[in-house]
């Protein structure tokens, strides 16, 4: 059944800008809380969901007492949600990357390729090179959804979703940046198993049919592709290997704290809107906010986002959300904040883990929010060309 035609995450109204909350959590209700039926406890003001109340769900998450308990925790997480993702084909060591164009637009170059992804798809995309010389900082810039499919990659040059074109201003920064078409969307729009007649929510929705079928998930061939690409972005000459940060906002953020928790060679990330805790999703009756690849089957009987967020630590990662985004109830962004940020103490690394909820607002990038989406990316992949 078609629960949201629209596509993931549609843009919420924009309310007035108002200043930003400080990054102190108050107390939080976590939902969760023991694996037999009824664990769970409903957000507060919000009338109990007997679907939730009589699932199977797993312990609420807690960070261990100890920095080595949760490293062996760490691994048995991460071992899950590969497993969560399903039988995903196995990744090339190196993607055999086409160049197909290469355009000199003054201070920076923009290469456009195309990959086989070995699973019976091609993946186009766009890498922007600084001119300047030696190896740079790079970017994994993962686009949005919003059901708008003709767009994909071109987010890159476009300044509909963010204050500025994003690719212009990080390549102007010395970044190098990439960016490649999701399932669906841009040149892969009307590329799936239904045939090129099939397109956008419909394309999205039987592609995902066809991965249940074949016992692996949508949602993990969307975060393989974004990982063949990573493969290809780390092996360019022009790009510092350890420097590499990933950011998005909507499907561009839940993509970036997912690939965070699954490669470490992702150091820092910036995500936003779609901090989302999905118990707390449920019991907002919200869960018609994201599209059917959103979901990963069987998630909630192992652990909630949370626990996958807790694997970026200890490397810095920063979430800016509205608290009128109906697709991340703000209850559960600070319940996520109350589980996660423990485990960053672990590391002594309290202030790797930025948490900014901003009153009064949707689903929106606003000019606060990208100033400081550059600056923590400054701070922490260092640039030679930020000012």
């Amino acid at each position: 059944m078609k629960t949201n035609p629209s596509g993931f995450f549609p843009r919420a109204r924009a309310l007035p800008v108002a200043r930003v909350f400080a990054l102190a959590v108050p107390a939080v209700l976590v939902l969760g809380g023991g694996a037999a039926r009824g664990a769970a406890n409903p957000v507060p003001d919000t009338p109990p969901v007997p679907w939730l109340t009589n699932a199977e769900l797993a312990p609420a998450f807690a960070a261990p007492s100890s920095l080595p308990a949760w490293e062996s925790r760490r691994a048995e997480i991460r071992a899950q949600l590969w497993k969560l993702l399903g039988r995903l084909p196995p990744r090339p060591k190196a993607p055999a990357v086409e160049t197909l164009s290469r355009e000199d637009r003054g201070d920076y170059v923009v290469e456009k390729f195309r990959f086989d992804n070995g699973a019976g798809a091609t993946v186009p995309g766009y890498l922007l090179v600084p001119k300047s010389a030696g190896r740079h900082p790079a970017i994994l810039y993962n686009h949005w959804h919003g059901g708008e499919y003709a767009i994909g990659k071109e987010e890159l040059f476009q300044a509909k979703h963010t204050p500025e074109p994003p690719g212009p201003a990080l390549v102007r920064r010395g970044y190098v940046v990439i960016c490649v078409d999701a399932y669906s969307f841009g040149e892969r729009n009307g590329q799936g198993p239904g045939g090129p007649d099939e397109k956008d929510y419909r394309a999205e929705e039987t592609a995902a049919k066809f991965d249940l079928w074949v016992g692996r998930t949508f949602w993990g061939m969307l975060i393989r592709d974004d990982l063949m690409t990573l493969d290809y972005l780390a092996s360019r000459p022009e790009v510092d290997p350890e420097r590499i940060g990933v950011t998005g906002i909507s499907m561009g953020s839940t993509r970036t704290w997912w690939l965070m928790a699954l490669d470490e060679r992702l150091k820092t990330a910036v995500c936003v809107a779609c901090m989302t805790r999905y118990q707390n999703l449920i019991a907002h009756r919200s869960v018609h906010e994201h599209d059917i690849g959103y979901f990963v089957p069987g998630m909630l009987n192992h652990f909630d986002s949370e626990a996958v967020i807790a694997l970026s630590a200890p490397r810095p990662v920063l979430f800016q959300t509205g608290d009128q985004d109906g697709g991340s109830p703000v209850d559960g962004v600070r319940a996520i904040e109350a589980a996660v940020r423990p485990v960053y103490r672990l590391y002594d690394r309290d202030g790797n883990f930025g948490n900014i909820i901003y009153p009064g607002l949707g689903h929106v990038y606003t000019p606060e929010m990208w100033a400081r989406t550059l600056q923590w990316l400054d701070d922490h992949l260092h640039p030679t060309g930020a000012k």
